[in-house]
């Protein structure tokens, strides 16, 4: 059974991060708070961690994960930015967006799209997950809490226990953090391309 971390959503306890970290860094999955809904995650370089979240959510090889991380200097280690894409993600960062770029040779190949060599990119706005990352010292492999046939990602904790507790290592109960998903745009082209309307503010990239 997973354990189960009540962390404040304000104010993370840091004995409780620290715990948190270390289960990522013996190859655990834990399920964490992010400024759209929960999510489920893993070191970057966990492959069987990576394979366990395949196998909860029944995603297939095409299935793109997304890196999470602290900020934009950790996102120029995994992504190919340039200078406009910089000031972008500067004005919208932290925020509840997801950017899909080309990859860099930091990510390794069986994260990116099989074809394209993307991968999604996000940083949130939530002080557990910001202490999360600061404390690991890199991205989290991330996806989105969504059980096979439903909709709508999990929100409450308790039934995240339920559900999957015989799954993941760590449920981390961070208080209601939403069920919308984030705003998708991608940017590996040369103009960004608004692919999903989520929490995150839309309407500039729907003028492009």
């Amino acid at each position: 059974m997973a354990q189960f971390f009540d962390i404040h959503p304000d104010n993370p306890q840091p004995r409780l991060i620290r715990r948190a970290v270390d289960i990522l860094l013996d190859g655990g999955v834990i399920v964490y708070p992010t400024d759209s809904s929960y999510a489920l995650g893993c070191q970057i370089g966990a492959k069987e961690a990576m394979e366990r979240i395949r196998r909860l959510r029944k995603l297939d090889e095409k299935h793109n994960f997304t890196l999470v991380c602290r900020d934009l200097s950790e996102i120029t280690t995994y992504a190919k930015l340039d200078n406009q894409a910089f000031r972008m993600l500067k004005s919208l960062t932290p925020g509840a967006y997801t950017f899909v770029f080309e990859g860099t040779r930091e990510v390794p190949r069986r994260l990116m799209h099989p074809r394209r060599k993307t991968i999604g990119i996000r940083v949130p706005d939530n002080a557990i997950c910001r202490e999360l990352l600061g404390t690991l010292d890199q991205p989290i492999l991330s996806t989105t809490l969504i059980l096979p046939g439903d909709d709508l990602p999990l929100t409450d904790p308790y039934e995240m226990r339920d559900l999957i507790g015989q799954q993941v290592d760590l449920i981390i109960d961070g208080g209601f953090c939403g069920f919308e998903p984030t705003t998708m745009v991608d940017m590996s082209g040369e103009t960004p391309v608004l692919l999903r309307v989520g929490k995150g503010d839309s309407s500039l990239f729907e003028a492009v």
